[in-house]
């Protein structure tokens, strides 16, 4: 079922993101910005932990997860363990969530209207791992560009 491949990914691209964490010789290059880059790699992982957190946790799982979209983009400087943590909660509830769902679950609409339209959950599912493999990316660009 589509829900496997999808844990099998975010698993994939969220442990990757660790990897790159990781790799950062200087823990403060995370929260670095620099010319036309305005987004730091710490503050892309806050946003992705929520994003994550509030569309699959939260909608889909019931976790009681709130959402704080605005501190996602202001807050600094959270400790590399920090963000690790994070990242490995978001993948099990990622897991726990997606596990539950049925094949009827991923055909019926998405339970919020994003981008005003109406989806399927499996759609926007898909949407939301495409989603976290772009910040990947920007993340690993980040890395490159700041951390030399």
């Amino acid at each position: 079922m589509l829900t496997d491949t999808l844990i099998t990914l975010f698993q994939r691209d969220l442990n990757k993101i660790i990897e790159e964490i990781n790799m950062y010789k200087e823990e403060s290059n995370l929260w670095k910005v620099e010319g036309a880059i305005t987004n730091s790699a710490g503050r892309l992982c806050i946003h992705l932990i929520g994003n994550l957190n509030h569309f699959i946790g939260a909608v889909l799982g019931n976790s009681g997860y709130i959402r704080q979209r605005d501190l996602e983009f202001s807050i600094k400087d959270v400790p590399k363990l920090e963000l690790i943590a994070q990242i490995k909660n978001t993948i099990v509830v990622i897991e726990n969530t997606l596990k539950s769902l049925t094949a009827s679950d991923l055909q019926s609409a998405y339970k919020l209207q994003v981008f005003n339209e109406v989806m399927t959950t499996e759609y926007f599912l898909v949407h939301l791992n495409t989603h976290l493999s772009y910040h990947l990316g920007q993340i690993n660009y980040h890395r490159r560009l700041i951390d030399k």
